[in-house]
């Protein structure tokens, strides 16, 4: 932390930037659900909110549709509202965000959407600009940790003057990037809550929704205006005569395209337009830009926004024409090799291309033994599912979003759709082979902050729909893959106050479903029983969905669950090398010595768990207690 005169400057995540700008335009309610990238926001706001004594309302919503709707309902009281998520998380909240471009808010309304462009933790690379456009919102596009922060409070403040809800989209490089950020004074907005009853626009029919969609489309001819008199988000770098070839480019795409124009002296030869307001998009400085140069490059993640909404693309290369690439993050090696191809092709200059990247061929020096992903040492979501694999092997396994995906590298995960589709497809698997009048076994796995998501609504279905299949719920009582927010289950909320804890058990009987067992999964034994039972259950007359709570806190959560009762395990004489445990069990902690031919312990990951003793089909895994008694 530093003081530049009477400001104030610190290295700040960009996530927690995009906090201290909704702190800053004194915004009263945050709400979210966690999501890689866009997790760190929240927490942010509560230090930012315990270090400046606000009276700001967080909250960690159930999903991303109910944060969206409370933050809308704070709007429509002319309170300043914000709501974050990952891209996917948009696809959730999707139907409000449709319908409140219609209606309109009066307190400013900012949706904090962050992409993944690679993708680095999604199921998908979607572009939430193309969102923005399809709900008909304006959009900005951060390309640094500063400019995400003060892009926040210039959204707050058009979307109150046009009355609007307003999408920021950082992608990840931006969310997770680090820099000197500089701090501005808070604004005070003393504003009690007043909702004022207008029917014909907040509940307007479909008929009235009409005038509501030309009131947008006019809205939204107003907003382009004002982006195309921008000069702080959307800007020229260059000679402003023109070049041979100028690049349109946006959010953090637009940094690593700097830097490689400064390391080639080519920042003069090159001109740039830098583009933060991607819709509506300024046409009239896009078409002037494009007029200026021979031929003009679009760079921009993760998708063809810009590129599409031109309008006369005669001289643009992208991809479109094939000159960027359809999938995957733009990397600035990767920017580079497509400025070498373009630079070639218009006959400009010979740029050599990078073929190993500097940071390739440092780790390949270092010779690097590589891990894929797999659960933590110690993981019950890994104890539950090698014990469905023992107990239905030739079972169908449908599961979900969470750590609890890298079941597939115990073989027992089949399918990963989305957030709550664990439920949905095991139901629909099942009506597809009882039409044919086949009975299989199906199993759906589901994290237990997932269930409270989007799982009550697939189970309630399932069973008034007479589907047949068992559920196992992997509850380790906490939001683990994206960084340890607290459930319902839990009953502690965003700030870290005493909220009202809902029993997950409580939620599945009101589900309808009558055969629910609750176990630890680190006895493996017994959940291989309790299966087989659940199992029958399903196949029964008067049976129907079986669900078994796998319960056992995450053991990076909570460490002190081995720690205050370790069971530490030794290998003995009668491992053969035959590699059961490492390929059906996978626990780093576990690994061949290739001299030997061996299993042995490493020490630096192994938690004292002692649940690798049941994964060993030669029973060469004991605790080490048993060992020293033998010895004797």
């Amino acid at each position: 932390m530093r003081k530049t005169g009477q400001e104030e400057v610190r290295v700040l995540l960009g996530n927690v930037a995009i906090a201290r700008g909704i702190v800053e335009a004194g915004c009263h309610v945050v709400t979210s659900y966690p999501g890689t990238p866009s997790s760190e926001i929240v927490p942010a706001v509560v230090e930012f909110k315990n270090e400046l004594g606000l009276d700001t309302y967080i909250e960690w919503s159930a999903n991303e549709k109910v944060a969206f709707d409370n933050a809308l309902a704070a709007s429509l009281t002319g309170k300043r509202a914000a709501v974050a998520m990952k891209q996917v998380g948009l696809n959730v909240a999707s139907d409000s965000l449709m319908s409140s471009a219609y209606t309109g808010v009066i307190g400013g309304l900012v949706i904090i959407s962050c992409d993944d462009p690679g993708p680095h933790s999604s199921q998908t690379e979607q572009d939430s600009r193309f969102f923005a456009m399809f709900a008909k919102v304006p959009a900005y596009d951060p390309s640094t940790p500063q400019e995400a922060k003060e892009m926040v409070k210039e959204a707050f403040e058009l979307s109150e003057t046009f009355e609007i809800p307003v999408l920021l989209r950082p992608t990840i490089r931006v969310s997770h990037a680090k820099q000197s950020v500089r701090l501005s004074p808070l604004k005070v907005l003393d504003r009690p809550a007043n909702f004022e009853k207008n029917p014909e626009r907040w509940a307007a029919t479909p008929k009235y929704r009409l005038v509501l969609h030309k009131r947008l489309n006019e809205t939204l001819q107003k907003i382009r205006e004002r982006f195309e008199n921008d000069t702080k988000w959307n800007y020229e770098t260059g000679k402003s005569r023109g070049a041979s070839l100028g690049i349109i480019t946006c959010s953090v795409s637009f940094v690593s395209l700097m830097d490689i124009l400064e390391e080639l002296n080519l920042k003069s030869a090159i001109n740039v337009l830098k583009i933060g307001t991607p819709y509506p998009l300024p046409q009239k400085r896009i078409a002037d830009f494009i007029k200026r140069q021979k031929r003009v490059l679009i760079i921009e993640e993760t998708d063809s926004v810009i590129e599409s909404q031109i309008i006369d693309k005669s001289k643009v290369l992208g991809r479109l024409t094939g000159h960027i690439p359809l999938e995957g993050e733009l990397d600035p090696d990767g920017i580079h090799n497509i400025l070498a191809d373009v630079l070639r092709e218009l006959g400009i200059t010979n740029l050599e291309k990078i073929t190993d990247s500097k940071l390739d061929k440092l780790v390949e020096k270092l010779k690097l033994q590589v891990r894929k992903p797999t659960l933590c040492a110690g993981c019950p979501e890994r104890a539950a599912f090698f014990a469905i694999k023992k107990a239905l092997p030739k079972a169908i396994y449908a599961s979900d979003i969470g750590c609890y995906t890298l079941g597939l590298n115990l073989k027992a995960v089949d399918t990963v759709l989305d957030m709550g589709a664990g439920i949905t497809l095991a139901s629909g698997f099942y009506q597809a082979y009882h039409q044919d009048k086949k009975d299989i076994a199906i199993v759906a796995t589901m994290g237990d902050s997932t269930f409270y998501h989007s799982g009550t609504a697939s189970l309630l279905n399932a069973v008034y729909n007479n589907a047949r299949f068992i559920l196992v719920i992997l509850d380790n009582e906490i939001t683990a893959m994206t960084g340890m927010q607290p459930t319902p289950g839990i009953g502690i909320t965003a700030d870290g106050s005493e909220g009202r804890k809902i029993p997950i058990k409580e939620l599945i009987k009101g589900c309808g479903v009558k055969w629910i067992k609750t176990i630890d999964p680190y006895d493996i034994k017994k959940l291989v029983k309790l299966l087989k039972e659940a199992r029958t259950y399903t196949q029964r007359k008067d049976g129907g969905i079986a669900v078994i709570i796998a319960r056992h806190p995450c053991i990076i959560r909570y460490p002190e669950v081995c720690e205050d009762n370790p069971v530490k395990v030794e290998i003995t004489d009668d491992c053969d090398g035959c590699n059961y445990c490492i390929d059906y069990f996978e626990c780093p902690a576990l690994y061949i010595n290739e001299e030997k031919n061996l299993v042995e312990i490493d020490r630096m990951f192994c938690v004292d768990c002692g649940v690798c003793i049941d994964a060993c089909p030669k029973g060469a895994i004991i605790p080490i207690e048993k060992q020293n008694k033998a010895r004797l």
